[in-house]
């Protein structure tokens, strides 16, 4: 059986929201393999990856603006603004009980 995964990855920002993407120029993920920020999974060596991606992110100049851009943007994949895949799910959790409870 063959299986094919899609993954709908939209960049397309809504109307309300400001989008000066300037920032990314500075990031110091620019001088790293790009593939380092994306890994495979969320176990053994992919943690290491995704721990070593985050080093790079604690020591970017656009480390806030970075974060803030990928939660606005519901960006579902990757390491940004130093935080993982999972981490941005559990903010986004947080934030949707916070809004219940409100």
């Amino acid at each position: 059986m063959n299986r094919t995964s899609i993954v709908r990855t939209s960049y397309a920002p809504d109307a309300d929201l400001p989008v000066n993407t300037n920032w990314r120029e500075d990031g110091a993920c620019t001088r790293e393999d790009p593939e380092l920020f994306f890994p495979i999974g969320n176990t053994g060596p992919a943690l290491l990856q995704i721990e070593e991606a985050k080093s790079v992110c604690r020591r970017c100049p656009v480390l806030e603006r970075c974060a803030s851009w990928a939660l606005e943007m519901g960006e579902a994949h990757g390491v940004w603004g130093g935080m993982s895949e999972d981490d941005r799910r559990r903010i986004k959790r947080r934030a949707a009980r916070n809004r219940k409870a409100a």
